[in-house]
């Protein structure tokens, strides 16, 4: 939200109130208190002004805190987002009238106390991150509302906004915000932190997280689940203004200094990202919105698979498996399921898990509608002198949104949930959650939270609810959810809703999927072949490419099926084969990683780092990297670049490896690694391994449908299992290691097994030599530049 008009002019009816004094500091043994003023050059400066009073604080090592409030007289209704704070011990130093110095691990925040000389500035070894430099803390004023009446004179009642900008340096790059769709790096932009259905097409989004990383070495938390209004370098070009409609805000600023630090220390304190169970890295089935779901039509899909050697892990029955006008009533269509229990029951038989989709809305025409209207279940209207449930046809008709602040009504929704589960559901698509009414003249909640602040936080509520619910069930928890906010990557997996079945839509979506990888979610997946229309042969097969080489992968469509025989002979002659060539080769070529991306998930249950990683994520000192959003890396040891276009023509860049170049110099010149570390390794073809990329440069290749660019990096290790056909088989029997020697030093290899996704099953190492030590498991060594 903009309030000037370029540098000396404010816009109309807009009063920023700068703070540009500590009048008073009170230093704790934890925190510091500050009183914020306007400069004061006499004591008459004392009144008629508001102030802003500041605490500091650290919640975990490494993150610093802090709160500016104007008014403080409102009791905090809620929510906020839990958090998991240690309470550090900080290094506080005063200087009375001076500076004061606050410290948390590598993070410094200097602030400048001497009179009228207000700053803040944050160091890390000595190096200035960011700061609030003139007139970059403030309480607004706005007049420019329907609330301002100007004939109630010195009484008239203006809105109040909390203002905070925080400095950019020459040249720095800002990302993450959640799932966006828009340009990658986030500066120039005008970023609003509200949740809305509105495709992947726009800068509207259904995960929006208020977090950013900086390429200059750190990320900012702004504590706050309600309206964040960004301005990215697009009020101010030398700023980042901060802004909520509210009278206190808290914003975190988290050390790095890499990508990967700055994410572990955000998951640390914002929720650790969920671990999916071994079988959800198969392939999903979802077929289409529209599907119809008799026991012939939903056999003759598992057959299809079966008969074109394709492994599926997950048969999902999106809407329709419920009666229409009735969603969500958590009941089979008895037109369709006569025995729903037995129909699931032989589903199961054939070696698939079954997911269902729901949603947090109950139509009126639902059966459940009375009772929850009876109990209260509902987010309910604050503007009737009798108990009405909010409603509104926009989506299901009449229907209502289940109110999860409302313990009774949690139980309620989880019962059902149990229920399903009991008939053999094994996992649900926790869809919408963004559309929910905000305004407090019109809605209120059974614990009477703030409304506006709702509005983002109930995807929190409602996935955490679904998501729980499994684990007390004693079910392997794993959701395909759509809404999100800050902390909800506890509850994987998200997909990136509604795409169009273009080229370009499939670019957009990973843009979608690298800003939400940033934003401190590990898990993610997309609908393959785009979601509405339905998509060419040529885009079929790209995106099928592209999708499989990701966390999780999942074909689903609108109103066409997304299986390959939907490419008849008669319009599409010879595509059904060559679009299930494709698909079976992109799967198998998935689960023989399995190996590797099970590690993967573990480091990104652990540290928060993701497994699609953006290209500045893994080479973040590489400055050609850090636009580049049609590329990414799977994990730190495979590159991945799509192919978007028609013909098969691709341009991607092969980034500067100083880690392990500066390591194969130093194996070469100290003697180590035998005769083979003198020529360091380079990034090779996953599919001709005869040819080879050098660091640093941009290359443009065109590709058939059997391959697309997949690089192994300089000295990859990576666990391989040509063997696996299913996603929960055992890893170890037939494991390889694709090496992309020479080596300069040894490597450690882990192994999580398919059983115990939260775990290291065995581990060894491999040296310089390519000799394995320490393996409790057959494991053969494929030297990749031998063969």
């Amino acid at each position: 939200m903009k309030f000037t008009d370029g540098m000396w002019k404010n816009r109309n009816g807009m009063t920023p109130n700068w703070m540009g004094n500590v009048e008073r500091a009170n230093v704790g043994d934890k925190k510091v208190d500050l009183l914020l003023t306007k400069p004061q050059r006499h004591r008459g400066d004392t009144l008629n002004v508001g102030t802003v009073s500041a605490t500091i604080r650290s919640p975990i090592e490494g993150v610093t805190a802090v709160n500016f409030s104007h008014w403080t007289g409102e009791e905090d209704s809620g929510p906020n987002f839990p958090l998991f704070e240690t309470n550090p011990q900080p290094k506080i130093t005063h200087t009375q009238g001076k500076s004061l110095d606050f410290s948390s691990g590598p993070l410094d925040l200097a602030i400048n106390t001497a009179p009228n000389a207000l700053s803040f500035d944050y160091f890390t070894n000595s190096k200035r991150l960011t700061g609030h430099s003139f007139r970059s803390i403030a309480f607004v004023t706005s007049a420019d509302t329907p609330k301002y009446k100007i004939d109630e004179g010195l009484y008239a009642e203006q809105e109040n906004y909390m203002l905070l900008e925080l400095d950019l340096s020459v040249g720095e790059k800002i990302y993450g915000l959640g799932e966006r769709f828009g340009p990658f790096i986030k500066n120039g932009q005008v970023v609003d932190v509200w949740n809305e259905d509105g495709g992947t097409s726009s800068e509207l989004g259904y995960k929006n997280i208020p977090f950013y990383i900086s390429s200059r070495g750190y990320g900012v938390f702004i504590n706050n689940p309600g309206k964040v209004m960004l301005e990215i370098q697009s009020e101010r070009t030398t700023r980042i203004n901060i802004v909520v409609r509210a009278e206190s805000l808290e914003y975190m600023v988290v050390a790095g200094p890499s990508p990967k630090d700055i994410l572990n220390r955000y998951t640390a304190l914002t929720g650790r990202p969920g671990l999916p169970p071994s079988w959800s890295y198969g392939l999903w089935l979802t077929t289409s919105f529209t599907t119809s779901y008799d026991e012939k039509t939903v056999t003759s899909f598992a057959d299809g698979f079966k008969e074109r050697e394709i492994p599926l892990s997950v048969f999902h029955f999106d809407a329709f498996w419920m009666k229409s006008f009735q969603w969500c009533d958590f009941d089979f269509d008895g037109e369709s399921f006569s025995d729903a229990k037995g129909y699931l029951a032989r589903l199961k038989s054939r070696g698939l898990k079954i997911s269902v989709w729901i949603n947090p809305y109950i139509a009126q025409a639902s059966p459940l509608f009375l009772e929850g209207k009876r109990n209260g279940y509902f987010i309910m209207r604050s503007d009737t002198t009798r108990p009405t449930v909010w409603q509104w046809d926009n989506w299901q008709a009449g229907m209502a949104c289940v109110d999860f602040t409302n313990p009774a009504a949690c139980e309620w929704y989880a019962g059902h949930m149990r229920r399903l589960m009991g008939l053999g559901v094994d996992t649900f698509k926790t869809d919408f959650g963004e559309r929910i009414p905000f305004l407090s003249h019109q809605v209120k909640y059974h614990d009477n939270s703030d409304t506006a602040r709702m509005h983002n936080f109930y995807a929190y509520l409602y996935n955490k609810l679904v998501y729980d619910t499994m684990t007390s069930a004693g079910r392997d928890a794993c959701l395909f959810a759509r809404a999100a906010t800050a902390g909800t990557q506890q509850f994987p997996v998200h997909w990136g809703g509604d795409c169009e079945s273009t080229f370009e839509a499939m670019a957009e979506t990973l843009r979608g999927g690298l800003s939400l990888s940033l934003s401190g979610f590990a898990f993610w997946a997309h609908d393959i072949g785009g979601f509405e229309g339905l998509p060419d042969p040529a885009l079929y097969k790209r995106w099928v490419q592209f999708g499989l080489l990701g966390s999780h992968s999942r074909l689903h469509g609108s109103s066409s099926y997304r299986v390959p025989w939907i490419y008849d002979q008669e319009n599409f002659p010879g595509e059904d084969e060559a679009c299930s060539k494709v698909l079976r080769e992109s799967v198998l070529r998935k689960m023989a990683l399995m190996p590797y991306i099970l590690r993967l998930a573990l480091e990104g249950h652990q540290k928060g780092t993701p497994i699609m990683r953006a290209m500045f994520l893994e080479f973040p000192d590489d400055l050609n990297v850090w636009t580049l959003d049609t590329q990414y890396m799977l994990g730190s040891e495979i590159l991945v670049a799509p192919v978007f276009s028609q013909d098969g023509q691709v341009s991607f860049y092969v980034p500067n490896d100083d880690e392990r170049n500066k390591a194969s110099v130093s194996s070469s010149a100290g003697g180590g690694g035998g005769d083979g570390a003198a020529a360091a390794a380079k990034w090779r073809s996953f599919f001709d391994r005869t040819k080879t990329y050098e660091s640093g440069r941009w290359y443009t290749e065109t590709h058939g449908f059997d391959a697309l660019p997949i690089l192994l990096r300089p000295e990859a290790v990576v666990p391989y299992n040509p063997e696996m056909k299913v996603p929960e088989g055992d890893v170890t029997k037939g494991l390889q290691l694709l090496v992309n020697g020479p080596l300069s030093e040894s490597r450690s290899v882990e192994i999580v097994g398919t059983n115990s996704v939260d775990k290291i099953s065995t581990s060894f190492t491999v040296n310089d030599k390519l000799q394995i030590n320490g393996a409790k498991v057959d494991v053969k060594i494929v030297d990749v530049t031998k063969t």
